[in-house]
């Protein structure tokens, strides 16, 4: 019967990249693990689910995050427009309230 191992990180990284360097079935092989184990993390270590370290994506990666790059730079860009937009209204909305309590303030002195 099959034995479910448990492996730390380290050893992910260390395995995907000696398959990397060897292939994915010799490293299994040379490393006593099944195929499938190592190129389940290898798979992992391409999409970024794994990290291994710089130097394992491929160029089509690179681009992609190139592209995620400029995509969160234009949600920043919008999100620091909305911070702002928000600051000149808790402004506003602090003049007018010292407003009204000033107001309050002196309605209450003629009361009395």
């Amino acid at each position: 019967m099959g034995q479910n191992r448990q492996y730390d990180q380290e050893y992910k990284v260390q395995a995907v990249k000696l398959a990397k360097e060897i292939g994915v079935q010799k490293a299994a092989l040379d490393l006593g693990i099944p195929y499938n184990t190592l190129y389940g993390w290898y798979q992992a270590a391409r999409k970024g689910e794994l990290d291994v370290g710089p130097g394992f994506r491929t160029p089509e990666d690179s681009m992609s995050l190139a592209e995620e790059v400029v995509m969160l730079r234009q949600k920043v860009k919008v999100q620091a427009k909305e911070i702002k937009e928000l600051t000149e209204i808790n402004e506003i909305l602090e003049e007018a309230s010292a407003f009204f309590a000033a107001s309050r303030r002196k309605s209450a002195k003629k009361k009395d």
